[in-house]
């Protein structure tokens, strides 16, 4: 197996987490020396002029970052009037963020059930959500919560001026769940 694909794959697959020395040598069953030659192969394979991406050891992790001097390039992506609508998963989110703020990615995901730090990074640079501080929970996660250019974009004085979300109380009772209007002839 070319563990080197497959440490591109982890790095890929771990996002804006990163991943650590120690993870990669669990993972890939290697020792750490193992380890650290993979990191400079692949590093070096990245650190070549047709590519778009290299591995950055912050916080602690290795991770896969765009390239600093492509950055106008991503900005035009972003800034770009096709690129301004929203996806269903960053309406999704943003409607979280906006009805929990502050709020954990962790929560966000918890509440969809997928993982959101692509559309959370997505966000964050359009402007629609912003950090709003840390948590007090393990790890000290970022919170985030939603900006006045949020407000603009879907045209609200406050936060509070969203439509109300009315909790559905219609839950059947246990009686109903055991009985049938089926009748055994």
């Amino acid at each position: 197996m070319d563990l080197l694909g497959v440490l591109e794959g982890l790095l890929f697959i771990a996002g804006d987490e990163g991943i650590t020395l120690e993870q990669i040598t669990n993972i890939l069953e290697i020792n750490k020396d193992e380890a650290k030659e993979l990191l400079v192969k692949l590093r070096q394979n990245y650190e070549a002029k047709d590519r778009g991406l290299r591995i950055r050891f912050l916080g602690n992790a290795f991770k896969l970052t765009t390239k600093e001097e492509h950055k106008s390039y991503y900005q035009k992506l972003i800034l770009t009037p096709e690129s301004n609508n929203l996806s269903q998963s960053a309406l999704e989110v943003l409607a979280i963020i906006a009805y929990n703020e502050p709020i954990t990615r962790a929560e966000i995901d918890a509440y969809r059930g997928v993982s959101s730090d692509y559309t959370i990074r997505k966000l964050l640079a359009k402007g629609l959500i912003k950090e709003s501080g840390k948590s007090s929970m393990p790890g000290r996660p970022n919170l985030y919560k939603t900006t006045s250019e949020f407000l603009d974009y879907f045209g609200l004085a406050t936060i509070d001026d969203l439509p109300k979300i009315e909790e559905n109380n219609n839950e059947a009772s246990d009686e109903e769940l055991f009985t049938s209007i089926y009748k055994e002839v």
